[in-house]
C-alpha cells in the first residue's frame, strides 16, 4: 500500500483498472473450469461490484469535477459519467442475480463495459489530465484517502 502513495491520480485509477481486470480474469477462469459451480464465483462477482462501486464514486466525487474545471472536453466527462451509469446498472443486476448462467452473462457484460470505459480513459481522458497542468499527485492523494474511507465503510 505504501507504493500507492507515490502514484498520481491517473496511475492510481489505472491500478484500480488493472486490479479489477484480474478479478474478471479470475472469474472467467473459474467459470471455464467449473461451469456448474456458479455459487463459488459469487464472492468474486461481489468483490468486482464492490471495487467498481468505490472506483466510480471516487472518480465522480473527485477526479471528474477536477478535470471538468481544468480541461476543455466536457463531452469526454459526460461520456465517462454515462459509462458509469451503465456499469452501475449492471452492478445492481449482478448483485441481484442468483448464481448461474445469468450471473455469468451479467459479469461478462460488465467486463465488456468496463474494458471499454478503461480504454476511453487511457486513450483520451488520462492524456488530457496529464497535459492540463492540474496537480495529479495531490489529486491522487485525495483519491487514495477517499478510497480508503469508502473501503472502510464497505467493510463494516
Amino acid at each position: 500500500m505504501a507504493e500507492l502513495a507515490t502514484k498520481d491520480a491517473c496511475d492510481l485509477l489505472d491500478a484500480d483498472h488493472i486490479a479489477v481486470k484480474h478479478l474478471f480474469v479470475e472469474y472467467a477462469r473459474l467459470a471455464m473450469a467449473a461451469p456448474g459451480a456458479a455459487a463459488d464465483r459469487r464472492p468474486i462477482a461481489q468483490k468486482i461490484c464492490s471495487e467498481l462501486t468505490v472506483h466510480a464514486q471516487i472518480e465522480e466525487e473527485i477526479f471528474y469535477p477536477a478535470l471538468r474545471k481544468a480541461i476543455d472536453a466536457p463531452e469526454l466527462l459526460d461520456e465517462a459519467k454515462a459509462e458509469h451509469q451503465e456499469a452501475k446498472q449492471l452492478i445492481a443486476q449482478v448483485q441481484g442475480a442468483r448464481p448461474g448462467s445469468l450471473q455469468d452473462e451479467l459479469v461478462a457484460q460488465l467486463a465488456r463495459a468496463v474494458e471499454h470505459h478503461v480504454k476511453e480513459e487511457r486513450d483520451h481522458l488520462f492524456p488530457k489530465a496529464r497535459s492540463c497542468g492540474i496537480d495529479l499527485d495531490a489529486l491522487g492523494q485525495q483519491l487514495k484517502e477517499r478510497q480508503g474511507q469508502l473501503q472502510g465503510q464497505a467493510a463494516r
